[in-house]
């Protein structure tokens, strides 16, 4: 259990130009509380720091971390060398390990500590017109440290922005919302039992919350994951299309798929499965934008 003062994050992207203006850099926090069949950061699901294993850097012969794991969740044969059924994620097994085929995914950061890291890029966000992105997983689940470290990057000027799947009590994301730049809110699917279905949960909250950020006129950049075949179908386009012009907000930024998450897999304590979608070709995406801006929505990749 961490303290209000710690947040446990799995990594520190710098020079990422996709997650918002300029030159960012990302912070990836763990937990979450969808569970997307598509999720892109299958290592964020949960909050606490886990075990990865990447069996093609382990080395043919060794078994240094066999000794080192008191849970019997360890074998001596590469491939399945590690029983997630029986791991704790203690992470002994990690330091033995000489070609860091099992890493511990997440630690705690303090709130200084980060924000002197995201100090060090400071210089690209000043020339380049970028900042600090919060993503995860869901940044806001993490609320009580993000109270802290927003005003102290506020006082040192930087732009903050945060990538949000809207699946919380809005409670959590009021007080943030002072030290927020820019809100990238994800939109997956209209119908909430089509939404339950791909993410586990239904979208009421995601929409009550969205509906009440454009109410306060937040900074918001409404986003849609292309999933081919799970979100992109006629319904899916016109529903997503009018709810967003009776929002008053008819823009949305398309982020095209990315099927790299499916070799994060098998490196994880996880029974999910890859989805097996390739990348669609550039006309795919022009016809999706082609027929959303003929229900009034603008968009742009």
């Amino acid at each position: 259990m961490t303290r209000p003062h710690e947040a446990i994050v799995y990594d520190v992207q710098r020079f990422s130009i996709h997650d918002g203006p300029g030159i960012r850099t990302t912070v990836f926090f763990k937990a979450c509380a969808l569970a997307c069949a598509w999720c892109q950061n299958p290592e964020a699901l949960h909050a606490a720091p886990e075990l990865t294993y990447d069996a093609e850097r382990c080395l043919e012969g060794c078994t240094r971390c066999l000794d080192a794991c008191s849970d019997d969740a360890l074998r001596p044969q590469r491939t399945g060398r590690v029983d997630f059924s029986r791991c704790t994620g203690c992470g002994a097994c990690v330091d033995p390990c000489p070609s860091e085929a099992l890493r511990m995914i997440g630690r705690a950061w303090g709130v200084q500590e980060l924000h002197d890291e995201l100090l060090r890029d400071r210089e690209f966000y000043r020339h380049s017109g970028g900042g600090v992105t919060l993503s995860g997983g869901e940044p806001v689940l993490q609320s009580a440290f993000l109270r802290e470290l927003l005003p102290r990057l506020a006082d040192d000027g930087v732009h903050v922005a945060i990538e949000t799947c809207g699946a919380y009590p809005f409670e959590l994301l009021e007080p943030l919302l002072g030290g927020i730049d820019l809100v990238l809110y994800d939109i997956k699917v209209a119908d909430p039992i089509r939404h339950t279905r791909f993410t586990t949960r239904d979208n009421t909250e995601i929409l009550e919350n969205l509906a009440e950020l454009v109410r306060r006129a937040a900074p918001l950049e409404l986003r849609m994951p292309v999933v081919p075949g799970w979100n992109t179908d006629s319904a899916n386009l016109e529903a997503t299309a009018k709810l967003l012009v009776e929002l008053g907000v008819p823009s949305l930024t398309l982020l095209p798929y990315n099927h790299l998450w499916e070799a994060k897999l098998a490196r994880l304590g996880t029974d999910r499965q890859p989805l097996g979608i390739r990348a669609p070709a550039d006309e795919f995406y022009v016809g999706l934008r082609r027929e959303l801006e003929s229900h009034g929505v603008q968009t742009r990749l």
